[in-house]
């Protein structure tokens, strides 16, 4: 690792719709960047533009203090990471930015530790136009001095960076996070369905979301307690959220009741009518 007044040098592997704009972000940090792809067209913008090209993993792990890995999926990072553990130096971090299994990150996180090499789990949330402006989120496993010691140049593409705990963590974040996303998506297209079965136009329906999410912060508006159990009637969260429960659950029974009248199922809003209680986190008493 460089020593205390240097800045670590970097390293990128994977330069596609994300990797680019996340390298990209990296030019100009003190320390310099390293970048590799199999692709020769994906590295020459960046080596344009000051980054070093690499001519193999093997270049970048020899050339890099924390190494960044935005490939396909699990064989690729577990291909990529083999051939990096087989050059980095002791104190040689290797983050994982690819969306995979979360147990792949914590198997190689140990297998490499004898070596003193950390593998890290750091996928990320918001897109590539997030990543082009430096405001992506990303969820990083690691042990709490490595966390640290890779903040610096995360923030370069990341506005948010969160330790989520040890290697693995970070991608159990990012699954939770996705499964809200593509529930909500699923939840979308039913909402679709009924509306369109209403006669309403579906493109106004539309506006209407996105204007009223980016005032109510959407499903994120809940998610403000540090447990699932239900909240004692002295929480300060208490009231508002029985109050949200009684109207979701008045918007949701007329929602079914449309659903109805209109010949259309809305499983997901069911679903939602029973659980929306108990996920405030205020149930409805037993008895």
């Amino acid at each position: 690792m460089s020593s205390p007044e240097e800045q670590p040098r970097l390293g990128y592997i994977g330069l596609g719709n994300m990797g680019a704009p996340m390298a990209q972000r990296l030019l100009d940090w003190p320390g310099g960047v390293t970048v590799f792809d199999l692709r020769a067209e994906a590295m020459a913008p960046l080596t344009e533009a000051g980054a070093r090209q690499a001519d193999s993993v093997a270049d970048v792990a020899a050339n890099a203090d924390i190494i960044s890995v935005t490939v396909l999926d699990d064989a690729q990072v577990r291909e990529v990471v083999a051939e990096l553990a087989a050059g980095a130096k002791p104190g040689t971090v290797i983050a994982i930015h690819s969306t995979i299994a979360d147990t792949t990150a914590a198997e190689l996180a140990a297998s490499l530790e004898p070596q003193g090499v950390h593998v890290i789990d750091a996928p990320v949330s918001g897109g590539a136009g997030a990543a082009q402006k430096g405001q992506l989120a990303t969820m990083v496993g690691a042990q709490r001095a490595v966390y640290e010691q890779i903040k610096p140049a995360f923030k370069c593409w990341a506005s948010l960076v969160i330790h989520a705990g040890e290697p693995g963590a970070g991608t159990r974040m990012k699954l939770a996070r996705n499964m809200l996303t593509f529930t909500a998506y699923a939840a979308a297209g039913e909402a679709m369905k009924l509306a369109e079965a209403a006669g309403l136009d579906l493109q106004a329906l539309g506006r209407v979301v996105r204007h009223t999410d980016a005032l109510t912060g959407g499903p994120g508006a809940i998610m403000l307690l540090d447990s699932t159990a239900p909240l004692p009637a002295d929480h300060f969260l208490h009231d508002a959220f029985t109050h949200t429960r009684g109207l979701g659950e008045k918007d949701l029974g007329l929602a079914l009741g449309l659903g109805q009248a209109t010949g259309v199922d809305l499983p997901l809003a069911q679903v939602a009518l029973t659980e929306l209680a108990a996920g405030l986190g205020v149930p409805h008493d037993k008895d």
